[in-house]
């Protein structure tokens, strides 16, 4: 699983004209699924981004996470992260989950979050969707469940 974790003031998101989904203060999670993702990246990811330590702390601080903020998410299914646009001008999505498998673990996603106690909104699986947010610091941070380093 791919993730763009935005540290966002709110958020909201419209499928097709109608407000799906918003969210306070907390953060904005665009969210791929790839062929290779299983119950283990769900709950990998899931745990990583509610304690990203990306909050001030009294001090300036990057410090508290997203469970010390009490914050919101908003999540947003995207399966272009999975693009690979190394060869040609057309991007492949090779990679990215057919759409029954990722919306199975986009939802299982969306629900460990909420296990947390965080409130979770979400767009509209497989809609054309328009994403307004405001970054705040701005704190923008990628992050891949299959990357080894």
């Amino acid at each position: 699983m791919r993730a763009v974790v935005q540290k966002t003031l709110k958020s909201s998101v419209t499928s097709d004209g109608v407000l799906a989904g918003q969210a306070g203060s907390g953060l904005t999670v665009l969210l791929g699924v790839s062929v290779k993702d299983t119950d283990d990246d769900v709950r990998y990811l899931a745990d990583k981004i509610v304690h990203l330590r990306i909050f001030e702390d009294d001090q300036g601080k990057l410090n508290h996470s997203l469970l010390d903020e009490g914050g919101e998410m908003l999540v947003i299914s995207q399966f272009t992260l999975y693009g690979d646009a190394r060869h040609g001008r057309r991007p492949s999505y090779i990679e990215a989950a057919r759409p029954e498998q990722a919306e199975a673990l986009y939802n299982q996603f969306v629900d460990a979050v909420r296990a947390f106690g965080v409130p979770v909104a979400t767009g509209r699986f497989r809609t054309h969707m328009v994403v307004s947010l405001e970054n705040d610091g701005p704190v923008t941070i990628l992050l891949d469940s299959q990357k080894t380093f």
